[in-house]
């Protein structure tokens, strides 16, 4: 099983909203998925990002892969040069 964190989409029609989940990789983009660990507003502007840094940070340790808007995200908010150094 492989685990991604990866956006779930929110909000109604032409008013998107994101949810930042920890998923199985084969799970479709708003079913199952493990933990909720931020939001993303990109609506906002600047875009708004809630994130719940130590958990993203365990979801990273234990090997969780971000999609690459995700990845965006954490890169924007300083969590991934975080990681980075650490190791």
């Amino acid at each position: 099983m492989s685990v991604k964190i990866r956006l779930t989409r929110m909000g109604g029609k032409k008013k998107p909203f994101y949810r930042i989940v920890v998923t199985d990789s084969n799970s479709p983009r708003d079913g199952k998925f493990l933990e909720i660990v931020g939001t993303y507003d990109p609506t906002k502007n600047p875009a708004k990002a809630e994130l719940k840094e130590n958990a993203i940070r365990g979801w990273l340790k234990k090997g969780a892969i971000p999609s690459e808007t995700v990845g965006k995200v954490l890169n924007r908010a300083g969590i991934l040069s975080k990681i980075a150094q650490a190791v």
